[in-house]
């Protein structure tokens, strides 16, 4: 495929357990750091709206002060607080304890038919929409209060809503863990689940309506109705209006992981970081690799060429991995102990951007 010429200016926003760190580069080969933005703060996700390509979303969370989500209109320089009306009422127990808003894990921009709205997903499985560039929030009761909600449990994560895809022409799927995925046809008034074919290995009825534990949720950037996740029980694709998901995890080493990535600019290609096991959520054998196939699934190849090959035990958590818009495709990850890879070429090699960050919750791409 041949290779796009790129003029923009590419960064790379790293949210960790201390701040947010920003990369900057015209050429994918030499990068500035700036920040941390949020100094001390946990910042779970930063996202670039791209109706509004100055305008940024940050979900900052703190064990002393609750959860908050910041915005900024002039590109990331200045921030100010956007999160009137998140809040969680009536939502009963979870784990024996009355709900309470927990965590901000993602923000989703609203598609480019739906000027204004913007999603969130949030720490007891609630989902909020704004309507207003994120000045002002609100439940998204269908969601938030589906009739199946008493089925659905806490993840290690917590309960949570973390993957959000908004597809135009009011079509939405989300995924939770553990609930599973959820789709919308009308916008967020009614969902359904879409859960048929991915195993929940860990419940007595292994193959339940809802109960599986969606660890992310992408849909192809170029092709809405191309859905793929990595779940607690593999790695599944299927359609936005398909009836049932396919198992695409043999040939990889292991069925377990967080991260994700599916890069535009190619048809069927998918990375993801295979993780050892729910036991010990860690990269296999101490060699760190990542998994990438390129024909949907149906066979994988795994990648660690300037990787650490031994003695590297780390997690990749489930918004800690993404690409870039440009051919060949930019693949960026990051791991529990402060380092953060990239790939300029589809992964077929990879180069540190940074060893000794504060461990990394997410990775995300903005084009200037």
């Amino acid at each position: 495929m041949a290779s796009k010429t790129n003029k923009q200016t590419i960064e790379i926003w790293v949210g960790t357990k201390k701040g947010a760190f920003i990369f900057r580069s015209s050429n994918r080969k030499d990068w500035t750091i700036a920040g941390p933005e949020f100094r001390g703060w946990e910042v779970n996700h930063v996202v670039q709206d791209p109706r509004d390509p100055a305008r940024y979303y940050a979900a900052v969370n703190s064990a002393w002060f609750g959860p908050h989500i910041h915005a900024s209109t002039d590109g990331g320089k200045t921030w100010h607080a956007s999160d009137q009306g998140l809040a969680v009422q009536g939502l009963g127990e979870v784990a024996g304890k009355p709900a309470t808003l927990a965590r901000i894990w993602h923000i989703q921009p609203g598609h480019a038919d739906e000027p204004g709205v913007v999603y969130a997903g949030a720490d007891p499985a609630v989902l909020f929409r704004s309507r207003d560039w994120g000045a002002s929030w609100e439940v998204v009761d269908g969601m938030t209060r589906h009739p199946t909600r008493d089925k659905w449990m806490p993840g290690a994560g917590g309960m949570t809503i973390h993957s959000i895809q908004a597809l135009g022409k009011g079509r939405l799927i989300v995924g939770a863990s553990a609930a599973g995925a959820f789709r919308s046809s009308d916008g967020g008034e009614t969902w359904e689940p879409h859960n048929h074919g991915v195993l929940a290995d860990f419940l007595p009825n292994k193959l339940p309506e809802v109960g599986q534990c969606v660890h992310k949720l992408l849909a192809h950037p170029r092709k809405p109705e191309a859905l793929y996740q990595q779940n607690h029980c593999g790695v599944y694709k299927g359609k936005l209006n398909g009836k049932k998901w396919t198992d695409i995890s043999e040939g990889l080493p292991t069925r377990f992981g967080f991260g994700l990535a599916v890069p535009s600019e190619e048809e069927e290609t998918v990375f993801t970081v295979p993780m050892e096991s729910a036991n010990y959520r860690c990269n296999l054998n101490g060699k760190l690799s990542v998994a990438r196939t390129r024909d949907g699934g149906k066979t994988w190849k795994l990648l660690n060429k300037g990787l650490p090959d031994h003695d590297a035990h780390v997690t990749v958590l489930r918004e800690a991995m993404t690409s870039d818009p440009l051919s060949p495709a930019g693949v960026y990850f990051g791991t529990s102990t402060g380092a953060v890879y990239q790939t300029r070429n589809a992964g077929e090699a990879w180069s540190t951007m940074a060893a000794n960050l504060p461990p990394v919750y997410s990775v995300t791409v903005a084009m200037q």
